[in-house]
């Protein structure tokens, strides 16, 4: 698998009010500043050229696309703290999995926990795992590739949660060198995108929804059914 590198400057900016921004994150970018000198590139530290008061709300995998709301201020970051605690926040996810899934949908239910030993991978515990749930729906199946395309919404929010729940199903995301094993050479970048949010707005109480179709998955393909 080759690495995947993001865009060098700029950001695809989705959304800009008094309280967030809202930005389409590459993946191969970090949503926070990391250790060392290679990994201080990332979300906040591009946003905050222009709006130094940006400050993080919550994170995605430096592999994953997609949506990432920043809150522009402490005040806005501890109410979207709140939402996300509260889980008030609905996000959905498009990937693209090993194999033909074969359920049309149903959830993935399986306690997860840090493997120490191994960090950052996560691994799935019965006796020592935190709950866990997420939800699925196929969208399409390819036989010919030997591929599906899924919609999955994480109700609780472990990390890497998506990545070892589909993994564990035996339909692992393609491109994931933690969980994929030899799935994870079948595309150059972890297919995972953050398709959807949707919360209300804390500064008007209204509710919001931002949409930013998968990038890696054709809309339309005669050789892809349900």
């Amino acid at each position: 698998m080759s690495v995947y590198q993001p865009p060098a400057e700029g950001l695809s900016i989705v959304h800009v009010d008094a309280g967030l921004i809202v930005v389409d994150k590459p993946s191969g970018l970090l949503s926070v500043p990391g250790r060392g000198e290679d990994k201080q590139d990332c979300v906040i530290t591009r946003l905050q050229r222009d709006w130094p008061e940006a400050m993080i709300a919550h994170r995605l995998d430096m592999s994953t696309s997609g949506l990432l709301v920043v809150a522009r201020g402490e005040a806005m970051q501890k109410a979207m703290y709140k939402l996300f605690r509260e889980r008030a926040v609905h996000k959905r996810y498009l990937a693209t999995v090993d194999g033909l899934v074969g359920p049309d949908s149903g959830e993935i239910d399986l306690p997860l926990i840090c493997d120490w030993p191994n960090r950052p991978r996560q691994m799935v515990s019965q006796e020592l795992g935190k709950p866990s749930l997420t939800r699925f729906r196929v969208l399409a199946r390819d036989p010919a590739a030997g591929l599906s395309r899924v919609e999955l919404e994480p109700v609780t929010g472990r990390s890497h949660q998506l990545r070892v729940h589909l993994a564990a199903l035996g339909h692992p995301i393609l491109g994931d060198e933690l969980y994929a094993g030899p799935a994870a050479a079948r595309a150059e970048r972890l297919l995972l995108h953050a398709a959807e949010i949707a919360f209300v707005h804390p500064v008007d109480g209204k509710p919001v929804t931002f949409h930013r179709p998968a990038p890696f998955f054709p809309l339309e393909n005669p050789a892809i059914t349900l």
